[in-house]
């Protein structure tokens, strides 16, 4: 694209700019109206599982549900505790929406198409996703409320337990690959699986770092059945509990552009990104564009992701804890040792060299 500019005369320096201006409207636009249609998808799996009918009548089939929700949010005063810390509370809907957004910088669409394809784009998207909790932390100790304060210490608490053991696994995602650039270890899953299978998780031995994964994408985002931190029972809706208007709305802006963002990792690092689910040329899709295959994974997980929300009851904290600490961690050392030995057992540090 900066080649597009430089041939409008432009010197390389706005032709730059401009580029990678239009590459980040070209990803945020579209993932905001994705974040708007992925609600309205989220409400109506929750209403088919629960034998219900979901968002019906604001628009053919109910699609502009969420656009009117949004309007209403938009409409409404924004209200700010008098006690509250108002600098802080302000700021920590905007950290949480902005560092969901940064994230997408090094996720790749297809062969080539990524706005900043950097070699450690693995190592990034972790950095980023441990950030994500500080907007939540903020916002429970700006509200000065008890129920605001019990969701960011139990938010701090639940991402460190996590991101310990999702480090683990994508250790063992990058001992295979060979490297932490993202696009890379898409193209290293072409026919990884018995030469004609794209995707790690027909490994035997990525299988469960894959079910651990996606588990721990589901504490990550804080959704059922780890979402302790907004939990209706006993914490009325933690962090969110005194927010209202455009603050509350940025909150869940941020929130499914981190669930789609899981989503969308999930299909890169264990189901071949976007490539084709065979590695045969039998059938025509290899003529199918490469993005369209990461969305439809990106979809199927997303479903999975609703799925488990309207089947799976909470956790309790201890079992939170338990699960992370005293599951996740141990398998997932075990794994890298076992994947380590395997790798070296084989030859296949030297033939990545």
């Amino acid at each position: 694209m900066t080649e597009f500019f430089q041939s409008l005369g432009m010197s390389y320096e706005w032709a730059w700019g401009l580029a990678t201006l239009a590459g980040i409207l070209l990803i945020a636009l579209p993932l905001m109206l994705a974040v708007a249609m992925i609600i309205y998808v989220d409400r109506k799996v929750w209403a088919a599982i629960n034998l219900r009918r979901g968002p019906n009548v604001v628009g053919p089939f109910g699609l502009l549900q969420s656009f009117a929700d949004g309007l209403k949010v938009f409409l409404q005063e924004t209200i700010i505790p008098s006690a509250a810390n108002k600098g802080i509370f302000i700021l920590a809907p905007i950290v949480t929406f902005t560092v969901a957004l940064a994230a997408w910088a090094v996720i790749p669409f297809d062969a080539g198409v990524v706005l900043a394809d950097i070699n450690v784009g693995l190592l990034y998207i972790l950095a980023i996703s441990s950030l994500s909790v500080y907007g939540v932390i903020m916002a429970g100790w700006a509200s000065n409320s008890k129920y605001p304060f019990f969701s960011a210490m139990r938010a701090s608490a639940q991402m460190i337990s996590y991101e310990v053991s999702i480090g683990f696994i994508l250790v063992c995602v990058v001992l295979y690959a060979g490297t932490f650039n993202l696009s890379e270890i898409v193209m290293a899953q072409e026919g990884h699986g018995f030469g004609i299978v794209n995707g790690y998780v027909f490994n035997l031995l990525l299988f469960p770092m894959w079910v651990m994964f996606f588990i721990s994408c589901l504490a990550e985002t804080q959704r059922v059945p780890f979402d302790l931190t907004e939990a209706e029972s006993e914490l009325v809706a933690g962090y969110q509990t005194e927010y209202s208007s455009m603050s509350f709305a940025l909150f869940w802006l941020g929130e499914y552009a981190n669930i789609l963002l899981m989503c969308m990792l999930n299909a890169i690092l264990f189901f071949g990104g976007w490539l084709p689910p065979l590695n045969i040329d039998l059938i025509p899709w290899f003529d199918i564009p490469g993005i369209v295959w990461l969305l439809l994974k990106t979809f199927f997980f997303f479903f999975m992701f609703s799925w488990v929300m309207a089947t799976v009851p909470r956790y309790r904290y201890d079992q939170l804890m338990r699960l992370g600490w005293k599951v996740f961690l141990p398998i997932s050392l075990i794994f890298v040792v076992l994947i380590s030995g395997y790798l070296m057992a084989t030859g296949h540090y030297g033939a990545a060299a």
